[in-house]
C-alpha cells in the first residue's frame, strides 16, 4: 500500500494543496495550528469516511466555503486507484473510485487502509467507551468486509427500536420483531470483536512485554456475555436478555443492552489499566496496540497498511520513542508531523521527505 498523491480543496485552513509522496517516510514540520494534522486528517476520512477529530462533516469545510474535496491516488496490490470524495452538505457526500461515482459507502472503505496514532490516541485508557468502541469498530472494519455492513444493520434497528419505544403504545409483536431482530445483528458484532481482540492480544502482548521489561498485557471485550461462543449461541443469549428487560426499556424508552453499550478492558499484570495504570504505562500500552494494529492488518489483507504519526513523539520519552521508530518496517509509508525535527536523529531523517508547512501552505 501506497498512498502516491494528495489533494485538498477548501477543506480545514486549505485553500489549495496538492503533495506527490516520494519516499516510504515523509515528515510534515512546523508551528502548531499552521495545518499540519489537517494533512493527516484527510488521509484518514479517505480510510473511514469518518473525522477522527469531530463528529459533523461540515466542520471540515474552510470558513466561507459551500464544499470541499479530498483526492487522492494510491497503489494498492501493485494497481492504482483514484479516490475522491465531496462534502457538500446539506446533500450526500460524494464518492468516487477510479472516476466512477459510488453509492454505497462500504464500495469506497477499505480501498486505502491507515493505522492512526495521534497524541489524542494516549487517552484511550481515559476517555469515554464510546471512544474505544469507535477505535475498536474502525480497526476491524478494515480486516473483515462484511463487519461495516454489519455495524450498519444494527444501528438502523437499535434508532428504529428506540424511536419505537419513545412513541409506546403497547405492541407485543413489533417490539419481539425489533428484539429478534437485535439479537442476530448484535452477536455477528460482538462475535467479531472478541475475535479480532484475542487476534490483538497475541501480537500486541509481546510488543507491551518488550518496550515495559516483563509486565503482561490482557485485553478483555466488556459485555455481559459469555466468551467462546458461536454466533447463534450469542444470538440466543442476547434475545433473552433483551426479552427480561424490555419492562424497563419501555419504562425508560431507550435500548439498554447490546454492542452498542460495551467497552474493552486492558489489564497489565492483571491489574485494571484504565483505573491504576501510570501515565507511563498506559503511553506503552496504547503504543502496543498501534504497532499490532499495523500487523494484523498486515497479516489478514496482505497489505502494509499507511501508518499516521500525529506529533505523537513529543508525548513518548526517548524509550518509547525508539521503539516506535525502530519498529516501522521499510515496507510502511509513514506520515509524520512534528514542529520540528530534533525528536529524530540524523539516520532516520537521511531517507525522511521534510516538508514545512505554514498558514495551510507548503513553503
Amino acid at each position: 500500500m501506497f498512498l502516491n498523491y494528495l489533494k485538498l480543496k477548501n477543506f480545514r485552513n486549505y485553500t489549495y494543496l496538492e503533495h506527490e509522496f516520494k519516499k516510504r517516510k515523509t515528515l510534515f514540520v512546523g508551528k502548531n495550528a499552521q495545518g499540519k494534522t489537517n494533512l493527516l486528517e484527510a488521509v484518514y476520512y479517505l480510510s473511514a469516511l469518518s473525522s477522527n477529530r469531530i463528529k459533523k462533516d461540515s466542520e471540515l469545510i474552510k470558513f466561507g466555503e459551500s464544499e470541499c474535496a479530498i483526492s487522492a491516488n494510491c497503489t494498492k496490490c501493485d494497481v492504482e486507484v483514484s479516490l475522491d470524495v465531496i462534502i457538500n452538505p446539506p446533500k450526500n457526500k460524494i464518492l468516487k473510485v477510479n472516476g466512477l461515482k459510488k453509492t454505497k459507502s462500504r464500495e469506497f472503505l477499505r480501498v486505502l487502509q491507515v493505522v492512526n496514532f495521534s497524541s489524542a490516541d494516549l487517552m484511550l485508557m481515559r476517555g469515554e467507551p464510546s471512544d474505544r468502541r469507535k477505535w475498536l469498530d474502525l480497526a476491524i472494519c478494515q480486516i473483515y468486509g462484511a463487519y461495516y455492513d454489519k455495524l450498519v444493520k444494527y444501528n438502523k434497528i437499535r434508532l428504529q427500536k428506540s424511536n419505537f419505544l419513545a412513541q409506546f403504545s403497547y405492541n407485543s409483536g413489533l417490539l419481539e420483531a425489533f428484539n429478534t431482530q437485535m439479537s442476530i445483528a448484535a452477536a455477528n458484532i460482538v462475535y467479531l470483536r472478541i475475535k479480532f481482540l484475542k487476534e490483538l492480544e497475541k501480537i500486541a502482548a509481546q510488543k507491551h512485554n518488550t518496550v515495559s521489561q516483563g509486565e503482561n498485557l490482557t485485553l478483555d471485550y466488556d459485555c455481559d456475555l459469555p466468551k467462546g461462543l458461536c454466533v447463534k449461541e450469542l444470538s440466543e443469549i442476547i434475545y433473552e436478555k433483551l426479552n427480561s428487560i424490555k419492562d424497563d426499556e419501555i419504562r425508560r424508552a431507550q435500548c439498554l443492552f447490546g454492542p452498542h453499550r460495551d467497552d474493552v478492558s486492558f489489564f497489565i499484570n492483571e491489574i485494571d489499566a484504565k483505573k491504576y495504570a501510570s501515565q507511563g504505562q498506559q503511553r506503552t500500552l496504547v503504543l502496543a496496540l498501534k504497532l499490532a494494529e499495523l500487523d494484523i492488518i498486515k497479516e489478514k489483507t496482505g497489505e502494509t497498511p499507511l501508518l499516521l504519526l500525529d506529533d505523537v513523539l513529543a508525548e513518548l520519552d526517548n524509550v518509547r520513542q525508539n521503539y516506535l521508530l525502530n519498529a516501522i518496517g521499510d515496507d510502511t509509508q509513514t506520515i509524520i508531523t512534528s514542529v520540528d525535527t530534533l525528536a529524530f536523529d540524523d539516520e532516520f531523517l537521511a531517507d525522511v521527505d521534510i516538508i514545512k508547512i505554514s498558514n495551510g501552505q507548503k513553503i
